[in-house]
């Protein structure tokens, strides 16, 4: 029996398409990261291939992924919907946030890259008058994650590392729906430095205690603006949990 041929796109063209899909993912989740995608709207792939001049191929790869992920909902016949963030959510973030990030603080004493910290410290505070608000504080919040990320990377615990990192994409999303709205900068006074010093003492009880203090602060920050930012808009965040959305 002969069997007809069967023909498979070139290997180059297959990893072409990944290489756009894994680019629109890219640019889609740090949209959805800055709530430029607001939370709880609703997109198509249509309008996705328009805003962001890419192939529906691409568009499907890239939800795909942030579907896994929990940042899009496939829903029939509207599209996809952006997840919204939920009381539940907010309070649980900060929960594991101050209790994982501490530890990480205490196991990374010896092992962090002191001169590394120095420089991701000083990136947080760098000023962009010329930029968009948005764009500031995208700024901001990718330079202090570098370095809450550079300290978790040092605490010898790959799974504490990936959850924290986890942790601080949804944190990214809180800031940006709060500040973003309420058309302010975050202004804090960090204690990235005094953490350094923590460091450079070795002494694993400070830098845990001061990790702790720097978490809860930024909670209290984040939370007014967040829920000023809600009374600003009139809007709402669902009480319930991510399984009231799926």
């Amino acid at each position: 029996m002969i069997f007809p041929p069967v023909f498979s796109a070139p290997a180059h063209e297959a990893n072409s398409a990944l290489s756009f899909g894994d680019d629109a993912y890219t640019r889609v989740r740090r949209d959805i990261l800055s709530c430029r995608l607001p939370p709880g709207a609703f997109v198509t792939e249509p309008e996705l291939m328009t805003r962001y001049g890419i192939r529906k191929n691409s568009v499907r790869i890239a939800l795909v992924r942030l579907a896994h992920e929990g940042f899009v909902k496939s829903r029939p016949r509207k599209g996809y919907q952006i997840a919204p963030i939920t009381l539940r959510d907010v309070e649980e973030v900060f929960t594991l946030r101050v209790q994982l990030e501490p530890l990480a603080a205490r196991l990374a004493v010896g092992r962090v890259d002191i001169a590394q910290l120095r420089e991701l410290e000083a990136a947080c505070r760098v000023q962009h008058p010329v930029m968009q608000l948005n764009d500031q504080i995208d700024a901001f919040m990718d330079a202090n994650s570098a370095f809450h990320l550079a300290i978790s990377a040092a605490c010898g615990n790959e799974r504490l590392h990936r959850t924290l990192a986890s942790l601080l994409d949804e944190m990214s999303r809180l800031v940006a729906l709060g500040f973003g709205v309420q058309k302010t900068k975050p202004e804090i006074k960090h204690d990235h430095n005094a953490l350094i010093s923590a460091f450079e003492d070795q002494d694993g009880k400070r830098a845990e205690l001061i990790a702790r203090r720097h978490i809860e602060t930024f909670q209290a920050m984040t939370m007014e603006k967040l829920y000023a930012s809600l009374a600003e808009t009139g809007a709402a965040i669902p009480i319930s949990g991510p399984g009231s959305w799926r």
